[in-house]
């Protein structure tokens, strides 16, 4: 993906406290209802006009896609529009868009300038307040337009809710293909909307368990070469790979630490699979487990002092915290069933985790010390959840069975917000599982 090129100014805001506001902290039920205008889109070229007024159509049908995803907003149907003209250059004619009952109301334009560049405007209005509230002018690449878009509905998102958007983010996640028997499972990457798809690796060799660094556009994960388990540093802007290490043992599910100089893991050695973390900087590798059970998964706090992990030391798949440094182990989880694949929450108050019991699966979240459990999802089979990187939404991965047995079934990837009400499937090419969130995009 291009990178942009400069958001060159921010356009003038009224001081004064706008009277529309999302209120995320009791998990909005009625959404915020919000009118999109057509982007208005123009060229110094004549024959690009028709092109530059399409553009300006899609800008505006992905904005609006990114809100009402997030189930927070309801954007207005256009259809529904009496000022069918609404300019970033003017002020809105207020009386019509409260006749539809709009509470927000989004207008932009989309220039095409000599230089090939294309400039961006957009403008947030309180309708009913008669002001604006945000407004944002961009100059990127044309190619780049769709990143725009998601920054302009991040815009929108952090000024109504009070909280940074999730919306110019990337998923990478594992493909597969081919018959159970033998499956093809390399690296594919993707926009959180399922856009602007594309393969990381050839799927000559396995590909599992996929990480964003928090810091970086760089991917950790795990590949088997000529059988051999090696761990991968993958940068997603230039493509430049490197192995991290080749271990005698098994290793699972790396991890990077909050400020991206770590990696965490699982490792087999002498026949037992422990906690150890590697030094980015000098590949050093040190222990933090030793138990004769087993301990995998980790996942550090966002403050970097903690990390939970699943082990079956107690006699079943259970979570347990300890300090980074492998110290004070305490576990975590006691209900009924088993617990596996913790993350914890950007923001540090929740841990989500995978919850089975039976042949039921669930996607849930836990606070750090194990209480307030509850369950957001459940179904055949819900794993692998990554948190969006402001801690409101949970990506996960599901599989649907052919038959009554369980056997087969197709993988796709699913989102869910903490209501555990806004559940949406994610388009992907083919089967997908092990979702990764990153953070956003610079």
């Amino acid at each position: 993906m291009m990178a942009l090129a400069a958001l060159i100014a921010m356009l003038s805001m009224t001081p004064s406290r706008a009277l529309i506001e999302v209120d995320i902290t009791q998990f909005n039920v009625d959404p915020l209802p919000v009118a999109i205008s057509l982007f208005h889109g123009s060229s110094f070229l004549a024959d690009r006009e028709q092109d530059m007024v399409s553009l300006g159509e899609d800008f505006a049908q992905v904005v609006s896609d990114d809100l009402r995803r997030s189930g927070l907003f309801r954007p207005l149907p256009r259809n529904a529009y009496i000022q069918r003209d609404a300019s970033a250059d003017e002020r809105p004619r207020f009386a019509d868009w409260r006749a539809i009952n709009a509470q927000a109301l989004v207008v932009g334009g989309i220039e095409l300038l000599a230089d090939g560049r294309i400039d961006v405007t957009f403008r947030l209005w309180d309708v009913f307040a008669q002001q604006q509230i945000a407004g944002v002018r961009f100059q990127t690449t044309e190619g780049n337009w769709r990143q725009i878009a998601h920054r302009v509905a991040d815009a929108v998102y952090e000024r109504l809710t009070g909280e940074s958007g999730y919306f110019d983010t990337r998923i990478v996640y594992v493909a597969e293909s081919g018959p159970p028997t033998n499956r093809v499972k390399r690296l594919a990457i993707m926009d959180q909307d399922g856009a602007n798809h594309q393969f990381l690796t050839d799927g000559l060799f396995l590909s599992l368990t996929p990480r964003f660094s928090p810091t970086a556009q760089e991917i950790t994960y795990l590949s088997y070469y000529d059988n051999r388990p090696r761990v991968y540093l993958y940068n997603v802007d230039t493509g430049r790979q490197e192995v991290l290490g080749d271990f005698d043992g098994m290793t699972f599910a790396p991890r990077f630490s909050p400020d991206g100089k770590k990696v965490v893991m699982s490792m087999i050695s002498g026949g037992n699979s422990d906690i150890f973390l590697m030094d980015l900087p000098t590949r050093k590798v040190r222990q933090l487990t030793k138990h004769p059970d087993i301990d995998t998964g980790p996942s550090f706090s966002p403050d970097g002092k903690y990390i939970v992990f699943e082990s079956d030391r107690s006699g079943s798949q259970q979570l347990y915290v300890m300090q980074a440094n492998g110290s004070e182990v305490k576990r975590i989880s006691f209900g009924k069933g088993r617990y596996k694949t913790p993350v914890w929450s950007p923001r540090g108050d929740l841990i989500a985790f995978t919850h089975s019991r039976g042949r039921r699966y669930s996607i849930g979240v836990m606070r750090p010390d194990g209480s307030h459990e509850r369950m957001l999802t459940e179904s055949f089979l819900d794993e692998g959840p990554t948190w969006s990187p402001n801690g409101r939404v949970l990506m996960f991965f599901r599989q649907t069975p052919f038959n009554q047995a369980g056997t087969g079934g197709t993988y796709s990837i699913w989102s869910i917000d903490l209501t555990g009400r806004n559940e949406r499937q994610i388009p992907t090419d083919g089967d997908a599982s092990d979702p990764a969130w990153s953070p956003l995009i610079p």
